[in-house]
Parts: structure tokens; sequence; C-alpha cells
């Protein structure tokens, strides 16, 4: 019996890519842990015939993938400004004030509504992972650690939080029923309220065959047009979308209830138009992307062959579960990448799921001075090229790997 589609419910059949079996990504093992098994499971991406989402088949339980969290949005400085300039962006336009509430919804460690709080307005954190949720009370972000959906929706409006804002970044794609997910917005949000939903925009992923953004945390890959008609159906309407290059390159939908709404922007045709026109509403256009993400698998393993008989040097920067997809993928372990670095305490010591790749911390590269520094989290590459342009002093260069191998 074929799946069904999470928005619409048609049959599921039409692959986009299947990447094999793989780990989830960000379950980083612990040292102790090492001589263990993991569990994988299929990384097989379709596409919905009739409604166009693109999507894996639920294969864990969000509570198995979330449950003990590894991701901290805290330690990315560029993720860290974006997210002030949001919310002096949102307390400009909507006019809030210590009389508001904004709730965001997976809000990680407090790193967006800590400064609504330091500008005095009311706050509410929903986030499911229970360690992450605890790192945002401790820094005075009042969170509850839950699942979000119509219920808790229902019983969070009883308690007093429907929401003048309410801000969702980066976990449209991380929820199997996402329309019961939506549905809660459509409660939780007063009348003349407004919704935010951040995402990567499924026409950059295409374009860009950015396959590696797809891993188990991630059930869905959104396109304007269908967060359109999935928010349609729950009573909200689009009034306006924005482009950031975040996470590769991602929108900012602005919503309503229908009730309320004003005519959507220019901007909210201007990149259907795109979508369009990238052929995003064309079938064949998936078929195509396969045969791009090989080509992708080709380059990264020739560039580490050349290097490893030039005897080069590479090592690794970043582990975000992007990273993992493509080293799974790949086949790359640590014959080829001896070691990644990052940020986040929460990963140092830890070992990558699937390749066992050991997590430095960065000063690690300064002592091995390799030739060679691949940066996984590719978004990043400026943010993490200035923090370690001591590399130029031996002569090491920057790798990032799409959507094709290149060395700077």
């Amino acid at each position: 019996m074929a799946a069904l589609c999470r928005s619409c419910r048609a049959p599921l059949t039409r692959s986009v890519v299947d990447l094999g079996s793989s780990p989830v990504a960000n379950s980083m093992i612990r040292a102790e842990a090492a001589d263990r098994m993991e569990p994988t499971f299929p990384l097989h991406a379709f596409v919905c015939e009739a409604c166009h989402l693109v999507q894996l088949v639920d294969f864990e339980s969000p509570e198995a993938l979330f449950g003990d969290y590894t991701y901290f949005s805290s330690y990315s400085e560029s993720w860290l400004a974006h997210a002030k300039r949001y919310c002096a962006a949102m307390t400009e336009l909507l006019g809030l004030g210590p009389q508001s509430k904004v709730v965001e919804i997976a809000s990680n460690d407090g790193y967006l509504l800590r400064w609504f709080v330091e500008a005095g307005i009311p706050v509410l954190g929903v986030e499911p992972a229970a360690n992450v949720a605890e790192v945002a009370r401790a820094a005075g972000v009042p969170t509850q650690a839950v699942f979000f959906g119509r219920e808790t929706a229902e019983r969070l409006r009883a308690e007093g939080h429907a929401a003048d804002l309410m801000a969702a970044n980066n976990v449209l794609a991380h929820v199997p029923d996402i329309n019961d997910f939506v549905a809660g917005f459509a409660v939780l949000l007063k009348p003349t309220g407004t919704v935010t939903f951040e995402f990567p925009h499924l026409l950059n992923l295409i374009e860009q065959v950015q396959f590696d953004t797809i891993y188990h945390e991630h059930f869905s890959y959104l396109s304007l047009a269908v967060v359109q008609a999935l928010l349609a159906r729950h009573g909200l309407t689009v009034v306006d979308v924005e482009e950031w290059p975040t996470h590769g390159g991602s929108l900012r939908v602005f919503a309503r209830h229908a009730a309320a709404a004003a005519a959507p922007s220019a901007r909210v045709e201007a990149i259907r138009r795109r979508e369009r026109d990238a052929g995003l509403d064309r079938l064949e256009t998936y078929d195509a992307f396969g045969a791009k993400v090989v080509g992708v698998k080709y380059g990264l393993l020739d560039f580490f062959v050349r290097a490893r008989r030039e005897g080069k040097s590479v090592v690794g920067y970043g582990a975000p579960a992007k990273g993992n997809t493509l080293l799974n993928y790949c086949g790359v372990g640590p014959e080829m990448l001896p070691y990644t670095v990052d940020l986040s305490p929460h990963k140092q010591g830890r070992l990558l799921p699937g390749t066992r790749i050991p997590v430095h911390a960065p000063s690690r590269i300064l002592e091995t001075r390799p030739d060679y520094v691949l940066i996984l989290p590719w978004n990043l590459r400026d943010e993490i090229a200035r923090q370690m342009a001591p590399i130029r002093a031996w002569g090491g260069q920057f790798v990032v790997p799409l959507p094709t191998v290149e060395i700077f």
C-alpha cells in the first residue's frame, strides 16, 4: 500500500532522490558508545503528484528524533544576528509592546525570544526537546517543553497565551503531521495577529542541488505554492513573503486569519511566478534531480582522492545535520576526513552518526594545520572563513561541497 502525502493525503509514489539508508542526522554518538550498533532508516524523498509537496515517508517518531537534541541555535553568530533583526523589525511593524504576546514554536534555546524579553515584551517559547528548553529557561525565556499542535494550542489559549505574533523558524519542515501543526496556529493566533513561517526554499534545494538538507528530521521540503495551499486549508492567508540568505536561501512567509488578511503583496505573486518558471509545478523537474545528486557525489569523492594522491590533508568544520547526510551518502569516513570541529560544546567529544568521524573544538585545526578545511555547514561559509582565517598563514584553503566542489 502506497504512503499518503502528509499534506493533501494523495498516494505518494513519485521518487525525487533515494539517498540510501542513513542514521538520524542529529544523533551524535557518545565516545563510550562507539562500538555499539546504531539504527539506520531509508532516506528517500518523494514528491506528491497532486500538490507537489516534497517529503520523506515516516520511519522514526518525533519523540525519538527530538527528545535529546544536540542542535543549539545560539552557537551561530550570524543566526543570532538574524534573530535580533527579526525581533526589531516585527516590533516596529506590529507595534509590539508590554501589552503584546509573542509565542515562538520550536524556540530552541531562546536564541530569538531573548531579544523580545530584553525589550520588555511578554513571550512564551514552545520547544519539544526538554534538554534544550531547560537551557532557554535558565536564560530567562519562559518555555514549555511540549510538541505543538491543535490540542497544545487550545490548552495554551485557555492559559492566556493567545498571541499577537507567532514565529516558526525552520520548524514547518520538521513536523510529520503538518495539518495538525498548522491548525494549532489558527487556534492560538489572535484574530488580528500575525504568524511568520521561515523555511528553506525548495527552489534553492532543486536549483543548487542542496540534497544534504534532506534528512530524517526534515519531513517536508517546501515551496511557497505548497505553503499557501496548506495554510489556506486552515483559514490562514499569506499576505507577504521575504527572501533571506539563511540556510542556503529561505522564505519568510507572513500570514493572518483569512477574515483579517489584506490582499497579498506583489512579492507573493513574483515568487510564485519564479517557482512556476523553474518547473516546481512539473514532475519532470523532480525526475531530473536525482542525476544531479550523483554528480555531486562523484565530484566530492574525486576531490578527496586527488588530495590524498597529492599528499594533502583534509579536515572538516562543523557537525551539522546536513553534513551527516552528505558524508554518509558519499561514503566519506575517517580515512578521508580524520576529524571535524564544532563550536558547540554539546557536540565536541562525540562522533558523527554513521561515519563515526570524531568532533573536536576548533582549536584542533590550529594544532594540526591541515591543507584543506571542508565547510560542512556551507550556508555559514563566510562566517566560518572569518573565524578560521588563521589557516591562511600556512597556506590552508577552504572547501565547500555544493553545488560543485569549490576551493577558496
